[in-house]
């Protein structure tokens, strides 16, 4: 398949003026195929050649101003138009398009709880193709109006509002002008909760037999999108441009969401069938939020082309956080920002693969090199460096400064430049220095402390490793005093904010002075009093960079770090510790014990599972050696079970059951959990919900200690899409060589797997405790994860490089094998992305092990 370079789409723009798309889709013509008609109206603004793309299962006709062309001419996805004239064209197209299971174009999954089938599409760069002829690129916006026919009984949702006309008829109101990759349908026997809003029809759908799932926490996703959506509006002036607000739960959906306007498509794990904490609510919330962010960042004023992917996705980031914190119960998202989002961006940032948030143009020449760029940088750093700009700017001419950009640019395309520019207009500061300094540089910057004291005064002198500048507030601790607080308590003694370079500031006051200094090292900021237990560089968690910790802090964090009394300030320390881990300046075994220490009263739930994460994904898995894991093992599994027993009055089931989870997941003897599973509950609660069920028994299938047999009557007493899933993942996870052959044939050689089933058998084929059983698949993987790659396309190459990698062979041979298959020229774009972070990670954990 051709991908689109970034200089033919700029020719292609300056030539074309598209003004509609009238496009007719048959979703009853059969299991395989669809029928897709498009009559695209269009302006040529000179004389000369183009192409249209388009990728059929069969192209039936073509015809322009109402001559037939031969479909015979169709060359890979590019469809020829030669010798147009100045003026207006018409261009029809028939053909029959494939249905996905990847993902990918439209989607086709039958539900195997009730045997009901739904489609829907994800057009996203470039799988528009699959489903319509389209002049591809997101410059060319156009106007789209959709009839779609559909098997009796289902409901059609598209971008604007659906009316049934009869027979299986649907016509979807017309879009304003919007990108081609933004275009959505989804259809099927959805189960649906409407209301209005503002004067608007909001709608949440997902599959019946999820229904009374969503019924349960429909008022909850309603009134987080009503919040949302008002407080959007005090913020914005530009009020909600498109005529409708759907979002719907689709199954085996590769992303989180996607926003196309009007009808925001979420991965319907968001649709909880088991018992979820309330960090996971908050993340659900967030994500709407997000999508929500996304109808003003990106659907009303789009990128221009995807070099511009940040202006998408670092805004809708950080809007989702600061307004989910602003707009609903929901107060501390940034916390769990912090300790679980904000790492994707600082190890996606270390790895030879970084790129700065906002790339050259010339690093982004095509649309297969666009798409690798959607990672922690784009995401996670780059709502961090939005954060630290609002700092620095203020919230207000921030707010004016995006303000303008809508009302310049609605329905339109903007870049970088015009961003920028529009900030600038709001302000006095240097933007574009700012801009320069930030979003065009790599790399994560290091800030440690060091302090000095005499009788009357301390003194903090930061060294900065990098070159951005940063605005800090440092936290200052003292061990608390009163009795109530405990031992190991430590209270506030003040906050303060310095620059980096450092700058006067009037926060500092008067009792602060500044001096420079030289060598790497910033000014040195001196306070009155003793130096103070524990000193916290970014202590509000504002910028983004890598902080250290002075001896002395350090020590007192070893002793007191649940004694912190602010969550994000715990955050930053564990994020601290956690950087010191994967740096190999802190050993794994001194971050388990920290965790071992203080967990069990750590009472902040998107903590708790940000550092419970790592110590079992990381440290516990890779981190240590295979000699080793069985005591970190051992130090989760205390740890957890002391969490079980703290949580026994069932006051906090969010710490319990996350307690539980990973106690299941530490599990060496299968004993307890067998227990578990016979009597359907944790003794004191809580019941085994579905995904509790099957968390015991992939643990139990990694130990020996079930069957076939007992994963089979599993899956009848659960016969859904995640209860298929999770007999995917317990086989593929059965310690014999049967079953790994089993599970290997499944994922390289039969190429039926959904996306999901795909996901879930790699994820339980690979396991610490089997290393030795499957070391001859090592050497397989890269030949056949390449051949699987170029087969199947770029959704399944994701998932074979994130999921199929073989992350537990840790030693040097496995790495020489790894950057050996990284020269082999028949990788795409999407696999070799994947494998040579996997393999950065890989000699990381390497070096973390060597290094202890």
């Amino acid at each position: 398949m051709s991908v689109l370079m970034r200089d033919e789409a700029q020719a292609r723009a300056q030539f074309l003026d598209v003004q509609r798309y009238t496009i007719d889709l048959d979703l009853t013509a059969g299991e395989e195929t669809f029928d897709s008609r498009t009559v695209i109206q269009f302006t040529a603004l000179a004389d000369g050649d183009t192409f249209v793309e388009i990728k059929p299962a069969t192209l039936r006709s073509i015809s322009l101003d109402g001559h037939a062309l031969d479909p015979a001419d169709l060359d890979e996805n590019r469809f020829p138009l030669t010798g147009l004239t100045t003026g207006p064209h018409e261009l029809h197209i028939d053909a029959a398009m494939r249905y996905s299971r990847t993902g990918e174009g439209m989607h086709r999954f039958t539900d195997p709880t009730d045997n009901e089938t739904y489609v829907y599409t994800q057009l996203f760069m470039e799988d528009v193709q699959r489903v319509f002829a389209a002049f591809d690129q997101p410059d060319l916006k156009s106007v789209f109006a959709l009839t779609v026919t559909a098997p009796e009984g289902w409901t059609v949702l598209g971008n604007g509002i659906a009316e049934h006309t009869g027979d299986g008829r649907w016509t979807l109101a017309p879009t304003p002008p919007v990108s081609t990759y933004l275009v959505a349908v989804a259809a099927g026997p959805w189960h649906s909760v409407t209301t209005e809003h503002a004067g608007l029809p909001f709608g949440i759908h997902c599959r019946r037999s999820l229904a009374p799932h969503l019924d349960a926490d429909a008022d909850e996703i309603l009134d987080i999108t009503r919040a949302c959506f008002d407080r959007f509006h005090e913020k914005f002036d530009e009020p909600y441009p498109f005529d409708s607000y759907d979002q719907a739960f689709v199954p085996e959906f590769n992303a989180g969401a996607m926003e196309n306007p009007g009808l925001v498509t979420f991965r319907d794990e968001f649709i909880y069938r088991s018992a979820v904490t309330d960090t996971e609510r908050q993340t659900r919330g967030m994500v709407i939020a997000h999508e929500m962010a996304h109808m003003w960042f990106g659907d009303l004023v789009t990128l221009t082309w995807w070099d511009d992917i940040w202006l998408n996705e670092s805004f809708a980031e950080y809007m989702g956080y600061q307004t989910l914190a602003e707009a609903t119960r929901f107060t501390d998202t940034w916390v769990d920002f912090g300790v679980a989002r904000k790492g994707w961006g600082y190890d996606a940032d270390q790895r030879p693969s970084t790129h700065p948030v906002a790339p050259d143009p010339a690093a982004v020449p095509d649309t297969a090199s666009a798409m690798l760029n959607f990672d922690g940088i784009s995401y996670a750093k780059g709502a961090s460096a939005l954060r630290q700009l609002v700092t620095w700017l203020g919230e207000k001419d921030f707010l004016a400064g995006i303000n303008t950009h809508f009302a310049r640019h609605r329905f339109g395309n903007a870049t970088l430049a015009d961003f920028i520019d529009n900030l600038a207009s709001a302000t006095d500061r240097d933007v574009h220095a700012w801009a320069e300094q930030w979003l065009r540089t790599t790399g994560v910057d290091t800030l440690t402390p060091h302090l000095t004291e005499t009788d009357t005064t301390w003194s903090l002198t930061v060294d900065h490793q990098g070159t951005r500048p940063h605005r800090i507030t440092v936290g200052t601790y003292d061990h608390a005093i009163d009795t109530q607080s405990g031992p190991d308590r430590l209270v506030l003694r003040d906050r303060f904010d310095i620059g980096i370079p450092q700058e006067s500031s009037p926060q500092d006051g008067p009792t602060a002075t500044q001096a420079s200094t030289t060598q790497g090292s910033d000014s040195t900021t001196t306070r009155p009093g003793r130096r103070p237990a524990l000193v916290v560089l970014n202590d509000n968690d504002l910028t983004y960079a890598k902080i250290r910790l002075d001896p002395g802090s350090w020590n007192t964090v070893l002793n007191s770090l649940s004694g912190i009394p602010d969550a994000l300030t715990r955050a930053v320390v564990w994020n601290a510790a956690r950087d010191m881990v994967r740096d190999g300046e802190l050993a794994p075994a001194t971050y388990l014990e920290a965790a071992r220490t203080h967990l069990p009263h750590e009472t902040d739930l998107a903590l708790l599972q940000g550092v419970l994460a790592f110590a079992d994904t990381q440290i516990a898995a890779r981190y240590v050696t295979p000699e080793d894991r069985p005591a970190a093992l051992a130090t989760l599994t205390a740890l957890t079970r002391d969490l079980i027993r703290r949580t026994e009055d069932g006051a906090q089931p969010g710490l319990r059951l996350t307690a539980v989870r990973h106690f299941i997941d530490a599990a060496t003897q299968p004993d307890t959990i067998h227990g578990w599973l016979t009597d359907g509950t944790v003794p004191g609660g809580p019941e085994l919900d579905p995904e509790l069920r099957w968390r015991v028994l992939t643990r139990l299938a990694v130990l020996g200690a079930t069957d076939e047999s007992a994963i089979a009557a599993e899956l009848e007493a659960d016969p859904s899409a995640t209860g298929q899933e999770g007999a995917a993942r317990c086989r593929a996870a059965l310690p014999t060589a049967e079953a790994k052959a089993a599970a290997w044939h499944a994922m390289f050689t039969d190429d039926s797997l959904s996306n999901y089933l795909f996901t879930a058998t790699a994820q339980g084929f690979w396991q610490p405790e089997q290393t030795e059983l499957v070391a001859t698949y090592v050497p397989r993987y890269y030949p056949e994860a390449t051949a699987l790659a170029v087969r199947r396309g770029p959704a399944i190459a994701e998932a074979a490089g994130r999921y199929a990698f073989p992350a537990y062979a840790i030693d040097a041979d496995s790495l020489h094998l790894g950057e050996q298959a990284l020269t082999d020229q028949a990788l795409i774009p999407a696999l070799r992305r994947k494998l040579a972070d996997q393999i950065d990670d890989l000699s990381r954990a390497l070096t973390v092990r060597n290094a202890h």
